[in-house]
């Protein structure tokens, strides 16, 4: 049973979309609100014996001058998750997550993190981080309508619209209709401009077009020309969600790793080649790309999208095994090695067998600031330094911040 505490001084903000407050010496987890608010905290995990509490706030007593009117009021308090960070403006939310960057790198890694920002996707500003995503997943509550949970709950509460979404998802029959209840409903809007959006109930199309749909992606590589991409991906399968993430994380990449032709590159965790084909280009035929993924329908999807480039080639398997087997041939050693790893991160095995090829760069694109950290106290421990982090803003409104490492050889 919650109940609240009253004028509760705000410290720091804290992964995961929480900020740091205390109460007679207790730490607790408080969601909407921001460093130096006086707030009041309705608690709802507090057993006596636990090391934290968790709490949102209720009533702001000195707002932070960041604070705006929340841009989605069903993801306030008391509501669903994924916009835990909508009552802040757009560059305080890319300041909180620069902080929770380098506090997650020097306590978790021990390292020394690098002077870095977090950067807004192109057009974000003006659209004030809305109408952005291009995949939404909803479940029918009771009712049949379209539900999302409530966070930290298995509540679900009906969902009307969701501020959040690309206009072609906020323009769907869907938000009025009614399904059978618990149907899981995936809404997409796939970039190819003939294209248009969709819902998936339970993996199921209406019509009878298939799964399957086409991204297009246009990337500016090294020699500053643009290139664009096609990419048959599963519909409800993995995609980047932003719909500038695709070509962002592309280039970023693209820059961090600095190739040259003739390069050789592990990709890992490579899943439809949003990666693999700009790298591939970027080596040339005289180069290589080993792309190791281990979803099958990413694999069956990258064999299809990498067959104009005769010098990928594709690794079906655990990543684990499979870079432990590569990394036994000398002549199959990386010169730079590339991972975009789920959210737990590469770990210990995976990042110890990289290390031993000795690449002279590792490029590591992170979802988790804990997991990177880790990872990358992994590397230095094996010869390598943390040279530059890079904070991409992809989830505006929410606490989840993309970073794309560098990590450099010493020597």
């Amino acid at each position: 049973m919650s109940r609240t505490l009253g004028q509760v001084r705000v410290e720091r903000p804290a992964h995961g979309g929480h900020a740091v407050a205390r109460h007679e010496g207790r730490v607790i987890f408080v969601r909407h609100t921001a460093p130096g608010e006086l707030v009041d905290v309705r608690v709802e995990e507090d057993a006596p014996d636990a090391r934290f509490w968790r709490g949102e706030a209720v009533v702001v007593h000195e707002p932070s001058p960041d604070r705006v009117a929340h841009v989605w009021p069903a993801a306030g308090p008391g509501g669903v998750g994924g916009a835990e960070l909508g009552h802040l403006r757009l560059a305080a939310q890319r300041a909180w997550k620069r902080e929770v960057l380098i506090e997650t790198l020097t306590r978790v890694g021990h390292l020394e993190a690098p002077d870095l920002e977090v950067r807004a996707a192109p057009g974000d500003e003006d659209r004030g981080g809305l109408g952005t995503r291009t995949r939404i997943t909803m479940v029918a509550d009771a009712e049949g309508r379209p539900a999302m949970h409530r966070a930290r709950s298995h509540e679900l509460v009906p969902i009307g619209e969701m501020p959040l979404a690309v206009p072609a998802l906020a323009d769907l029959a869907v938000w009025d209709s009614r399904v059978r209840a618990g149907t899981r409903l995936d809404l997409v809007a796939p970039s190819e401009p003939s294209a248009g959006a969709f819902v998936l109930a339970d993996g199921e199309r209406k019509g009878g077009k298939g799964r399957w749909v086409t991204e297009q992606v246009t990337v500016t590589g090294p020699d500053g020309l643009p290139r664009t991409y096609r990419y048959r991906v599963a519909a409800d399968g993995f995609w980047q969600t932003h719909r500038e993430a695709p070509g962002v994380i592309a280039e970023t990449v693209l820059q961090a790793a600095d190739l040259q032709e003739g390069e050789r590159v592990w990709e890992l965790y490579s899943g439809a080649g949003l990666l693999t084909l700009p790298l591939a280009d970027a080596v040339g035929p005289r180069g290589r790309i080993d792309a190791v993924e281990g979803d099958a329908s990413g694999s069956r999807a990258a064999r299809r999208n990498a067959r104009e480039h005769p010098w990928i080639r594709l690794h079906a398997g655990d990543v684990r095994t499979v870079v432990g087997e590569l990394s036994t041939h000398a002549q199959e050693r990386p010169d730079v090695v590339v991972l975009d790893p789920p959210r737990a991160g590469a770990r210990r095995e995976v990042m110890a067998a990289i290390t031993a090829a000795t690449p002279r760069r590792i490029v590591y694109v992170a979802c988790d600031p804990a997991s990177l950290a880790r990872d990358a106290a992994i590397a230095v421990e094996h010869g390598y330094t943390l040279t530059s982090v890079q904070g991409l803003d992809l989830f505006p409104h929410t606490h989840h911040v993309e970073a794309v490492a560098v990590l450099d050889r010493e020597g």
